[in-house]
C-alpha cells in the first residue's frame, strides 16, 4: 500500500498498530547483510566454493518462485529477495563441499513444496530453508554428514573430512582435542558453511538488532534455555561450564537462534510467546543432542516449534484495547447462552 509515494506497512505485532517505511525488501536486505561475516568466514576456512553453493542455491531459490508464480499466474514476487534469504540460509546448513545440485533440490522443495503451495511468503507454516535441509538430510544423510578439514587445521590433521565439534563432544572423538573455545568462536573448525564463527554470527545478530529487524526474545531465550539445561546436567568427563559452553558454540545453535528461529512467518509475534517459543526450542534442542541419534537437535527444534507458533500465540493474545477481563469473560458467558437458546430453538 502507498501514500504519497511512500511505502507505508503495517505492524500487527503490537496494538495500536502503527506506520513504519519498512518494506519486506528492505527486511531481506538487512538479513542478507548480517549474513556476511558468516559468509566471508566459510570463504576464509573452505575457499571460493562454498561461496559458488551460496549462489547456486540463491539463484535456483530465486528461479522456482519466479516460475512457480509465472505458471500460477501469480504476481512476481522475487524482487522481495524473500527467496534469495531462503537460498543462502538453505546453503549455510549445508556442508562446505556439498555437491551443487544439492542446494537446487533443496530450493526446489523450500520454495515450492513448503513456501508456495501454502500461498507464498507470510503464508508458510514451516521455515522453507529448515525444512529443505531436512529434507536433504533425510534424502542425502551419507552426503550431509561429511565435514571437510578446514583451512586452519590442514597439515595437523591427517585426513580430508573430519568430525565437527559438536559430534565430537557427544561421541568422544578424539578430534575434540583440536577444539579450544577459541576456535570456535573465531571459526576455525570443520562443519556447515554458516555455522563455523560464534563471533560472526553475533555481529550479524546485532546489526539486525541496531536495524529492529528482529528482537531479542527469541534468540535470547533459545540460547538462554540451552545454556541452563546444559549447565545444569552437563556430562561425565566435562565441567558444567566447560559441557554448555561447548553446545553454545558450536553446532547450528547461533545460525538456528538468530537467523530462523526469528522468521516472521513462523514464530509468535507476541512477546510472551517469542520467550515461549525460544525456550521450546532450546528445551528440545537439549532433548535431541542428549537423547537422539544425532547431536545436532536445532533443526528440528525449529521446525516443531513452528507447528505449535499459531497456538502460541492464541495463548498470549492480547485483549483488545480498552477491554477488561470481565468483558471478555460477559462476551463468552453471552455468547455461550445464544448458542444454548438456538439449539434449544431449533429442538
Amino acid at each position: 500500500m502507498k501514500e504519497n509515494n511512500e511505502r507505508i506497512v503495517l505492524d500487527v505485532a503490537y496494538q495500536p498498530q502503527e506506520r513504519t517505511n519498512t518494506d519486506t525488501r528492505s527486511i531481506m536486505l538487512d538479513v542478507i547483510i548480517a549474513l556476511l561475516p558468516a559468509v566471508a568466514v566459510a570463504v576464509w576456512q573452505f575457499g571460493i566454493y562454498p561461496l559458488a553453493v551460496i549462489v547456486i542455491s540463491m539463484a535456483s531459490a530465486a528461479f522456482f518462485e519466479w516460475g512457480y508464480r509465472k505458471l500460477m499466474k501469480k504476481d512476481n514476487t522475487v524482487g522481495d529477495l524473500s527467496a534469495c534469504v531462503t537460498g543462502i540460509l538453505l546453503a549455510l546448513t549445508l556442508p562446505p563441499t556439498a555437491p551443487l545440485y544439492l542446494p537446487v533440490i533443496g530450493s526446489l522443495f523450500a520454495i515450492v513444496v513448503v513456501k508456495q503451495l501454502y500461498g507464498g511468503i507470510g503464508k508458510n507454516f514451516l521455515n522453507p530453508a529448515l525444512a529443505g535441509r531436512a529434507f536433504l538430510l533425510a534424502s542425502y544423510a551419507g552426503i550431509m554428514g561429511k565435514y571437510a578439514v578446514p583451512n586452519s587445521l590442514k597439515g595437523v590433521v591427517d585426513g580430508v573430512t573430519m568430525a565437527t565439534p559438536l559430534a565430537a563432544i557427544y561421541d568422544a572423538d578424539p578430534a575434540i582435542a583440536y577444539y579450544s573455545f577459541k576456535s570456535l568462536f573465531l571459526g576455525t573448525i570443520p562443519g556447515c558453511i554458516g555455522e563455523l564463527s560464534a563471533l560472526a554470527l553475533l555481529i550479524g545478530g546485532v546489526y539486525l538488532l541496531i536495524r529492529k529487524v528482529i528482537s531479542w526474545r527469541i534468540p535470547v531465550s533459545f540460547i538462554g534455555t540451552v545454556a541452563l539445561l546444559t549447565l545444569i546436567f552437563g556430562k561425565e568427563g566435562f565441567g558444567n561450564a566447560e559441557w554448555m559452553l561447548y553446545n553454545i558454540l558450536s553446532g547450528g545453535l547461533m545460525l538456528g537462534a538468530i537467523f530462523m528461529a526469528t522468521d516472521y512467518s513462523t514464530s509468535p509475534v507476541t512477546v510472551g510467546g517469542q520467550l515461549l517459543f525460544g525456550f521450546g526450542c532450546g528445551a528440545i534442542t537439549v532433548l535431541i543432542r542428549y537423547f537422539g541419534g544425532f547431536p545436532e537437535g536445532v533443526s528440528y527444534a525449529i521446525l516443531i516449534m513452528n507447528l505449535c507458533a499459531w497456538a502460541i500465540d492464541k495463548a498470549f493474545h492480547r485483549r483488545q484495547f480498552g477491554v477488561s477481563k470481565e468483558d471478555v469473560a460477559a462476551a463468552k458467558a453471552a455468547a455461550k447462552a445464544a448458542k444454548k437458546a438456538a439449539k434449544e430453538a431449533a429442538q
